[in-house]
């Protein structure tokens, strides 16, 4: 944990985004944990619990081909605030949502929201290699990750309660609030990297995008490597497990916030344990051990209390397969293209975690037990390790190091 702390110490623009980044975060696990409330309370379908966590992803998914573009054609902190004004609005806006009939609203804002928060992330994650470089870039992901598994498990605990106490109004205008405080730190940030506006067009930078993987397909296998981490987008797997075999022992809130906060404690651990241990060839392991990691939590899931235990451990290793994951696409790729093909890479990523949000809320409808379901997404990891082990045989991937 030392050499996080000196990297804070060493970068004080990092050290600036990496505290709006936890308020922002932490800040966003009340709204999360008050939405599947609301919809449990309501008593909807599975279908609609599994369509609302797709929508957390698919609006990532619908602006990723233009917001690489813009990413790379815009000073960085002018639009970042202008995505944080929105998502305060958004989440703001969630108060006026109250029975089934303001689903639609619902569904709007949650977009809207996430959308912004998608795009906050590419634009932050195009910023990063501009401002570091090599084992720095790799420690400031891995920082990253950590700081967004801290505010989830922090967020997602404190928030159940808060909602169990208070009400999901209160916590979406305390998610709100949490934004506003992010806003004026970043407005009072001096970011200082170099920002040449692009003469080209945005459809001609798309297509220049195209041809760059053309060149370079081990972008490509790159990408699709990190998408497997969209596997674990639990979310409707969680509430769904809250529902059927929890209900009745604890109450909802304080079930989804326990379950998204020990899985989070994994996420924490996860990197200060194995990062400085994983590198490309080791990483494939990593994929093993998730797989192990989903399968023990399919078996332990009936009960409450082993499953709290289980998600610890499938939180232990998704963090260090994100960060490395996502710094090997870094490393391996021109700095002309961070903010397009992250944004292609996001875009993936988001389009595998709204994949098996789908396939959660299907599978379920159609009778096929949570465990089952699980089982599933926990062979998706061993395919990944097959296919990353493939990879690394035929593509010239540098390490990190």
């Amino acid at each position: 944990m030392n050499q996080y702390i000196q990297l804070l110490k060493s970068e004080p623009t990092l050290r600036r985004l990496s505290t709006i980044q936890l308020i922002a975060y932490f800040g966003a696990w009340f709204s999360n944990v008050a939405i599947y409330t609301l919809l449990l309370q309501m008593k909807v379908s599975p279908e609609v619990v599994a369509f609302t966590a797709m929508l957390h992803f698919l609006s990532g998914i619908i602006q990723a081909p233009f917001s690489g573009s813009i990413i790379d054609n815009m000073k960085p902190k002018k639009l970042m605030l202008i995505l944080i004004t929105v998502e305060i609005f958004a989440t703001l806006f969630l108060v006026f949502v109250n029975e089934l009939s303001d689903l639609w609203l619902l569904y709007t804002l949650v977009f809207l929201k996430m959308a912004a928060a998608s795009f906050y992330f590419t634009t932050e994650m195009s910023l990063l290699p501009k401002l570091l470089g090599g084992e720095k870039l790799q420690k400031a992901n891995e920082l990253h990750s950590i700081i967004w598994s801290l505010s989830y498990t922090l967020g997602m605990a404190i928030s159940g309660f808060v909602v169990f106490l208070f009400g999901v109004k209160i916590a979406f205008i305390l998610d709100a609030s949490m934004f506003v405080v992010a806003f004026f730190l970043l407005y009072r940030l001096h970011i200082e990297v170099e920002f040449i506006k692009s003469k080209e067009s945005l459809k001609e930078m798309m297509r220049d995008s195209f041809r760059y993987f053309k060149r370079n397909p081990h972008a490509i296998h790159l990408m699709l490597m990190h998408s497997f981490v969209g596997l674990t987008a639990f979310d409707a797997l969680v509430a769904l497990m809250v529902d059927k075999y929890y209900a009745s022992i604890i109450a909802t809130s304080l079930a989804l916030g326990l379950l998204h906060a020990s899985r989070a404690v994994g996420l924490v651990i996860g990197p200060v344990i194995l990062g400085n241990w994983v590198n490309n060839k080791r990483l494939v392991n990593i994929f093993i051990f998730q797989a192990f990691a989903i399968w023990l939590w399919a078996y332990l899931m009936e009960d409450f209390y082993m499953s709290l235990f289980a998600s610890v451990i499938v939180g232990l290793f998704t963090t260090t397969l994100w960060s490395y994951t996502y710094t090997l696409l870094q490393k391996n790729i021109e700095p002309k293209y961070y903010g397009r093909i992250v944004a292609y890479n996001d875009m993936l990523f988001l389009t595998s975690a709204t994949i098996t949000s789908f396939m959660i809320g299907f599978l379920a409808t159609k009778g096929f037990s949570l465990e089952f379901i699980t089982f599933l997404i926990g062979f998706g990891f061993v395919v990944g390790a097959v296919y990353f082990k493939w990879v690394l045989a035929t593509q010239n991937i540098k390490e990190i190091g």
